[in-house]
Parts: C-alpha cells; sequence; structure tokens
C-alpha cells in the first residue's frame, strides 16, 4: 500500500488520481488541509511558497505518507533535509488561460479581471494598462462561478487546471511567448523521503513506468527553477519563466520580471545546447535579467507588496 499524500482541493485529488493510476499496487489518496488551503478560508498567509506544501512535508517527514503529490509551480526552490523530488511526469499545457473572453484585445477599456497572481497581474498591466485587476481567491470552480455570476468581466486560471478537471473548453489559452507562465506550471512532481527506497523504486524503479517519467520535462522545470533560486523570487515578486525543448540538444528560455502594477519590466529569452542534465541555461538567463535591472525591481516589487 502507498499512501500518496496531496492537496484537498478537486484539482489536487485529480492530479492525485491521475499519479495513483499509475502508481504499483494498492494506492490510498490522502487529503492534507494546508496554509494556502487556509488563507483562502480567510486566516493569515504565510509570505511564501510553503504555504502550499509544508503540511505535506511533515507529513512525508513523520511517515504519514509515502510519497507527495505537488504542483510545481507551488514548489519553494529549498526543501526540507530528507526530501528529494523523485519524479517529473510529461508536463501539461502550461499556458495560463482567459476565461470568460476569447482574448485580451477583446476586453473593453476598464474590464474588471480577476486573478489572485501577482505574475498575471504584472503582466495583465504591462499589456493593458487600462484594465481593473482585482482579487480573486478559491478553488477553480469557485472563481468560475463568480465569473458566471458577473462580478468580474473575465478571469485567468492556468489551462493545466482547467483541463484535469475536464472545463478545458471554458478558457483561451494565451500567448506563451506573450505571458510568460510560471516556473514549473503544467508539471507534477512526486516527493519522497530519500531514506524511503520502497516508496522510491514504487515511484520510479520498476519496468514499464516510464509513462510517469519524463526527462526532458525534468530538464526544463530544473532550468526554471534554477532561474527562480538564483534571482532570489519569492510569492511577493512577480517573475515567470518558461523552458521548452526547441528539439533534442536544445532548450528555450522565455523570463518576465516586472513590479505589480504593471509599470516596469524586463523580458528575456535565450537558446542554448543542452546536454541532458547540465542545467545552465536557467543560471545564464539569470545573470542576464540580472544585469538588467532584475534584483532593484524584484526588490521594489517586495517592498510595494509589504506596503499593500
Amino acid at each position: 500500500m502507498i499512501r500518496l499524500g496531496t492537496r484537498g482541493s478537486a484539482l489536487a485529488l485529480a492530479q492525485a488520481r491521475w499519479v495513483a493510476e499509475r502508481l504499483p499496487g494498492e494506492v490510498e489518496i490522502v487529503p492534507i488541509t494546508t496554509s494556502g488551503d487556509e488563507r483562502a478560508r480567510g486566516t493569515p498567509e504565510l509570505t511564501d511558497k510553503s504555504r502550499f506544501v509544508k503540511e505535506i512535508e511533515e507529513a512525508l517527514l513523520r511517515g504519514n505518507i509515502d510519497v507527495a503529490v505537488h504542483s510545481a509551480k507551488d514548489m519553494p526552490t529549498d526543501m526540507p533535509s530528507g526530501l528529494l523530488l523523485l519524479t517529473v511526469p510529461g508536463r501539461a499545457d502550461p499556458r495560463d488561460a482567459i476565461c470568460g473572453a476569447e482574448s485580451l484585445d477583446d476586453l473593453a477599456d476598464g474590464a474588471v479581471i480577476g486573478t489572485s497572481s501577482l505574475r498575471r497581474r504584472a503582466l495583465l498591466l504591462a499589456m493593458r494598462p487600462d484594465l481593473d485587476v482585482r482579487e480573486l481567491r478559491g478553488n477553480v470552480d469557485t472563481r468560475l462561478r463568480r465569473l458566471a455570476a458577473g462580478d468580474f468581466d473575465a478571469i485567468l486560471l492556468a489551462q493545466a487546471g482547467l483541463d484535469r478537471l475536464g472545463r478545458g473548453g471554458e478558457g483561451c489559452p494565451l500567448d506563451l511567448d506573450i505571458f510568460v507562465p510560471a516556473a514549473g506550471q503544467g508539471c507534477l512532481v512526486m516527493q519522497t523521503r530519500d531514506a524511503d527506497e520502497e516508496a522510491n523504486r514504487a515511484v520510479s524503479g520498476l519496468p514499464g513506468m516510464t509513462g510517469l517519467t519524463d526527462d526532458t520535462t525534468s530538464d526544463c522545470l530544473g532550468e526554471e527553477r534554477d532561474v527562480v533560486r538564483r534571482l532570489g523570487a519569492t510569492c511577493n515578486t512577480p517573475i515567470g519563466v518558461h523552458a521548452s525543448a526547441v528539439h533534442e540538444r536544445s532548450i528555450r528560455i522565455a523570463a518576465f520580471v516586472g513590479l505589480p502594477d504593471g509599470s516596469r519590466w524586463i523580458r528575456d529569452e535565450l537558446e542554448m545546447p543542452h546536454p541532458h542534465g547540465a542545467g545552465v541555461i536557467g543560471s545564464y538567463v539569470a545573470e542576464r535579467l540580472r544585469a538588467a535591472g532584475a534584483d532593484e525591481l524584484l526588490a521594489e516589487a517586495e517592498r510595494l507588496v509589504a506596503a499593500g
């Protein structure tokens, strides 16, 4: 029996079921309430991405679960000692999607747009400073209900989340090159205890399990997380990073950093040869962004968010 830990939202449970169907033997899905889930109910929010994984990682360390499944974009770049990210399945659609309109160009001047993401807010206002971007929290169903109720003219969600819930047709994906996704968007990751050989073998060491592990996705995710880590970005800093395999030995990275009000931003793109496992392109992109002023921009974003 493998105990698979996950957040308890409809989307997280759908993701966990997808993983459970691909693991050997019997699997028990164990829903765990995280600090991020409590924030959606009005309780105070932690100041970093650990709010979405902290309680799950603690359960893993205690041995209450054997494997954790996370959305990669929720994962901090630093992990507690004793844990490892073991498996990265093939990536789902990484794009953001607009719901309630066919494109950003279709929105009227002053249209009210809902999102809880600083990155999406910064990108929206960098492209359309006339828009009225308002806070929108809750699970996917809650957000779509508020759109249907007329609280917003449109909202932004991850296309992967819509697809996994069987609601993919309700969103219109946005251009990756213009609307840069969050690092890890569309990716799932499996987390285990590094000393748990049985769970590690079950997740990645059995014949026929290649459908759960995708080396290209793993390489791209590693590059994205490296950019975030090297820039010291947090959930209070609007940053987008997306890596894609151009062909077998080359990876292209697009990156965006900006202020929450969209008044200042930096973009970069870089394509380089990428021998498997090299993990160097992200460092080049981070240094290029830093040379263009990313450190100052992200520090200002932190101050603005802290000031409310």
